[in-house]
């Protein structure tokens, strides 16, 4: 962890939520919740994506939340089938955000679907989303603003990009695709970084 950063424990529906909250080196412009991949497939707060979407959002100004899902590294509790995790979800946010600053959810796989559903339940609503490779295959992400940030690679094979495209067109929304690349973009993790800087720096 970078030295601005900060373990905190939330009140959970289930139990205790393990928190990691990171500054920006200059004063905070957002809020940055990252919900992290599939529990049950070995994904926690501390996924390479998870965190390199964190520091693509820092490096550009926005205070960022990593946890852990319920049954979670020391996040109490047990999988719900997605339900309970968009709980957890939505604990956190009440939690960490402040008023006075606009919200960004994000997430990966998994936790793409977990951060979509919150969306629709915050209020007031989070001011943007970022989804890499969103599990649109698996679980039914639902409709998305129209400025989502939505990564995949065409060379995904847990998500099918196709997945995601037919989630997508018929909402007519653009997603970027990054070529060769797999679900946990493996080597190109620098690339996601810079597609995140570009897309929350304009």
């Amino acid at each position: 962890m970078n030295a601005s950063a900060e373990r905190r424990v939330v009140a959970g529906p289930a139990g205790a939520i393990e928190c990691v909250v990171e500054e920006p080196a200059v004063a905070a412009r957002g809020v940055a919740v990252l919900c992290h991949p599939h529990p049950l497939h070995g994904g926690t707060m501390d996924n390479k994506v998870v965190q390199t979407l964190a520091r693509a959002l820092r490096q550009v100004g926005w205070r960022t939340v990593r946890f852990n899902f319920r049954g979670v590294g020391g996040s109490a509790g047990r999988w719900d089938d997605g339900r309970g995790e968009v709980d957890d979800a939505l604990a956190v946010i009440a939690a960490v955000r402040d008023a006075a600053l606009p919200l960004v959810l994000g997430g990966f796989s998994f936790g793409g679907y977990v951060a979509a559903q919150a969306a629709r339940r915050v209020d007031p609503p989070a001011a943007r989303l970022v989804l890499v490779a969103p599990a649109t295959g698996n679980f039914d992400v639902g409709a998305v603003p129209d400025d989502t940030l939505v990564v995949h690679g065409d060379a995904d094979d847990v998500v099918p990009l196709a997945a995601t495209l037919a989630w997508a067109r018929p909402q007519a929304l653009p997603i970027v695709v990054v070529p060769g690349v797999g679900h946990f973009f493996h080597g190109q993790l620098p690339l996601l970084k810079s597609i995140v800087v570009r897309a929350f720096a304009a």
